[in-house]
């Protein structure tokens, strides 16, 4: 009738925003679970999960713990948006928002931190690497992490091929019975294209060559240096993923999820 108008009831949260929320978190819950079980099952494979105190008897980092680590975080933030989403939960949403947003804020203090303190950060990553150096034969998994951080940077050691002498079966003693004595991991290899076949043995006595005639066998260069020139040639990349981290931040949330201009779907379209 004239001069009478209908009114809806908006809903508390937009009908757009809500399931593409719900959706993106979704797919970041499935994948956080499934980091987390692949981590169990690693655990699992290795005998931790029937005795715990086999986690401190490595003596370095044991790659696992990204996967639970990891796992563990992404489920918890994928339930919270996911649940919160769709049951338009504010509770839930503000404590994903405020998780993600504690997470930018220490990723930034670590920049900042390392920026300052960047000696004190290198002398500890040379410590950490070297420890896990000394562990390279310990676990299966803390070998493939290490032969593949060589191999990505082009480097051998924290400092160089001598930090090898730190592992039991590398060192260059008299009394070092392993046929790898005074040599490399093949990780450090200068590999040939041409080579269909990886040849694991390359890196045999390559230690007591001069350091000249080891430039053509082995990578000198320590991969702490190559992380930090990694990083500087990569500046722009590491900026654009702090950026995307702002920028997610301040997405629709729990705070801005229930702006009227936002509230837009389908169905208003038709009913209008």
């Amino acid at each position: 009738m004239p001069g009478k108008h209908q009114h809806f009831q908006e809903p508390e949260v937009g009908c757009c925003g809500k399931y593409f929320l719900f959706g993106f978190n979704i797919v970041f819950w499935v994948l956080g679970a499934l980091f987390l079980a692949i981590g169990l099952w690693a655990w699992g494979e290795k005998g931790v999960l029937s005795n715990i105190s086999a986690l401190t008897d490595l003596g370095g980092l044991d790659p696992v713990w990204l996967f639970v680590v990891v796992g563990g975080v992404m489920s918890v933030l994928g339930f919270a948006g996911c649940i919160g989403a769709l049951r338009e939960n504010t509770f839930l949403l503000k404590f994903f928002s405020v998780f993600l947003g504690l997470i930018f804020f220490l990723e930034l203090a670590a920049g900042i931190l390392a920026f300052v303190f960047k000696d004190w950060i290198r002398d500890q990553l040379n410590l950490f690497i070297n420890n896990n150096v000394k562990a390279y034969r310990d676990d299966i998994d803390l070998q493939n992490l290490i032969d593949f951080a060589q191999e990505y940077w082009s480097c051998c050691g924290a400092r160089g091929p001598n930090d090898w002498n730190l592992n039991i079966y590398f060192n260059c003693t008299d009394l070092n019975p392993s046929r790898e004595r005074c040599g490399v991991p093949f990780s450090c290899c200068i590999r040939d294209p041409a080579e269909d076949v990886l040849n694991t043995q390359c890196g045999y006595d390559v230690r007591l060559k001069l350091e000249l005639e080891q430039q053509g066998f082995i990578h000198t260069k320590g991969c702490v240096g190559q992380f930090e020139k990694w990083l500087q040639d990569n500046l722009i990349v590491v900026a654009g993923v702090f950026l995307i981290a702002l920028v997610w931040e301040y997405r629709p949330n729990a705070r801005n999820l229930e702006k009227p201009e936002i509230q837009i779907c389908m169905r208003d379209v038709l009913i209008f």
